[in-house]
């Protein structure tokens, strides 16, 4: 029997109210439990704030104005409602749920409506994404009134929470991957596993649900399906790194460029980026190069595109940013803005995993398959001034610094560790989401130019502000920032607007202070913005668990009040 989207939206209220991650494993578990087999993935990707899985690249493209002016036409209810509602819980599904409990029209039409299920959500959802093309934005938008008027008070909560990418339930995906394996019986370690090989929980969670132990450990890479990437921890120099490392690592330019992981079957060639979206089209000489340059049939792997100049040298990252969001007259942009492109791994070759090989060994793989690419320039070594010299040898060709690779790793996707180190002759950056901005004043009149930038608690999901900065954005670059962030507005007075937190930026600083301001107790001095990280997602940023080990590491050289 179908489920309702009902039943859904009820759980993520739970999970929502409770802060015990044992209960909350439990809730999630019993739940997929009863949910027929074709449900399990779309069920596991809603609950975790997504509307598709990981590898699909359809988007549903909707703006909050889209979704407001829905809301008002379903509710016919006085927005000043609806204000009061986000200023009490600054959520946009929790006054979206009040709005609907508080119209009148809504009550009356909704003992006419017929129950959603899960399986039409998605259905839904699929349309939205596939409306396309000329007269998309009108169909997009009867599509979704039509979908929130069958919903109640509670799924239209959760419905807008999908839409905006804003869960906040504070069930992340390693809880879900507890929750599969509680719910189907199958040891955590094997869930893990499969997940990092598939690349999607819901995916996994689905097999656990129709095939069991047996199905899981059956779990291969797949050309065209994107693997979450392997992470880096900070080092703060080199020495510091060879010593995590036993002595020995592999020293490479960390180059200011965008992460790519490219999949070849035969001929066909498609490259995916940081988000695992798919961006082939905007990176077709790389896609080219490929298939020139890898004698392997089956293969994916993993690079660097860098954007640079006539010479070779490498431009600011905003420049290749441009190249990642053009789908038209590509020729023109790539003559304007040439790519470069740096491999440094393997993952998975001619029908084999190889995450599992030390990582000295899948660079040898790599080194063997390709002819006439640029593998990253690489220094294996043990001695601090060797590194020192290759540290300052990379920042010398206009790169960030170095990465640092411990010779016998193997690949952990999705897995941030020390296995990989960042060294950068900097304080660290951090990426933040920008989740309000104030209009400017004078020269910057009309604009929105001031941003409230924020870290995610890793626990919970929740933002926290650490503060806002002016600085940083070209006018250009505060123009079309103020276009993304009018598109993203959910609640706006006289002075201030506040988004749905969907635009990351990398962020510098001189340090981290104390403030009872905000409610981390911290706030960033200085703040300036270096880059618009568009190759991240808002899950992706800076947790605030990182600030404040970034704050702690600064007393390991200042002084410190008793107070702090």
């Amino acid at each position: 029997m179908p489920t309702p989207f009902k039943a859904l939206a009820e759980l993520c209220e739970k999970l929502e109210a409770t802060k015990k991650r044992l209960v909350t494993v439990s809730l999630v578990a019993d739940f997929l439990r009863t949910l027929e087999a074709d449900e399990v993935e779309p069920a596991v990707s809603m609950i975790l704030g997504r509307s598709f899985p990981k590898w699909n690249p359809l988007t549903l493209d909707v703006s909050w104005a889209t979704l407001s002016e829905a809301i008002k036409q379903i509710t016919s209810a006085d927005w000043s409602v609806f204000n009061e509602a986000f200023s009490e819980s600054v959520d946009v599904g929790s006054a979206t749920k009040v709005i609907f409990e508080k119209s009148r029209v809504r009550k009356q039409t909704s003992l006419l409506s017929r129950a959603l299920t899960i399986l039409e959500v998605r259905h839904n959802f699929e349309a939205i994404a596939e409306a396309v093309g000329v007269g998309s934005r009108q169909k997009k938008e009867r599509l979704v009134r039509a979908l929130l008027s069958q919903a109640s008070p509670v799924e239209a909560k959760y419905l807008v929470k999908v839409f905006i990418g804003e869960m906040r339930t504070g069930f992340h995906e390693g809880l879900m991957e507890q929750a599969v394996s509680k719910a189907f019986d199958i040891p955590l370690e094997q869930v893990q596993t499969a997940s990092m090989t598939v690349g999607d929980i819901g995916e996994v969670a689905a097999i656990a649900k129709t095939q069991g132990l047996e199905g899981l450990s059956k779990v291969r890479f797949r050309a065209f399906r994107p693997v979450s990437l392997m992470l880096a921890s900070m080092a703060n120099s080199v020495a510091d790194a060879l010593k995590e490392h036993g002595g020995t690592s592999a020293f490479e330019f960390k180059y200011d460029g965008a992460r790519v992981q490219i999949h070849k079957l035969r001929e066909e060639v498609r490259i995916f980026s940081r988000r695992l979206t798919d961006v082939t089209e905007s990176l077709p000489e790389i896609a080219d190069l490929i298939r020139e340059k890898v004698s392997a049939n089956e293969v994916i792997l993993e690079g660097e595109a860098v954007a640079v100049d006539s010479r070779g040298v490498p431009v600011p990252f905003q420049h290749l940013m441009r190249r990642f969001r053009r789908v038209r007259e590509i020729e023109h942009t790539a003559e304007q803005i040439p790519i470069k492109l740096y491999l440094f791994d393997v993952l998975f070759l001619e029908g084999k995993s190889l995450i599992m090989l030390p990582y000295a060994e899948r660079r040898k793989e790599l080194s063997r398959i390709v002819d006439g690419l640029e593998l990253s320039d690489q220094l294996v070594t043990g001695k601090v001034d060797v590194a020192e010299k290759f540290l300052k040898r990379a920042m010398g060709a206009g790169h960030e610094g170095l990465m640092a690779k411990k010779p016998d790793s193997s690949y952990t996707p999705g897995i941030r560790g020390k296995r990989w180190l960042k060294i950068k002759p900097v304080l660290e950056p951090l990426d933040l989401v920008i989740v309000a901005a104030e209009w400017g004043y004078g020269r910057r009149h009309g604009w929105l130019s001031d941003y409230y930038l924020a870290a995610r608690d890793d626990k919970s999901g929740e933002l926290w502000e650490l503060g806002k900065t002016f600085k940083g954005l070209t006018d250009q670059e505060i123009i079309e920032m103020t276009r993304r962030l009018k598109e993203l507005t959910v609640n706006e007075t006289p002075r201030r607007v506040v988004v749905a937190p969907k635009i990351v930026v990398e962020v510098l600083y001189n340090e981290i202070q104390k403030s009872p301001k905000y409610k981390g107790g911290m706030a960033l001095r200085f703040a300036r913005i270096s880059r618009i990280r568009d190759d991240k997602t808002a899950d992706q940023a800076d947790t605030i668990q990182k600030v404040r080990e970034i704050y702690e590491s600064q007393f390991l050289k200042k002084g410190r009040y008793k107070t702090e």
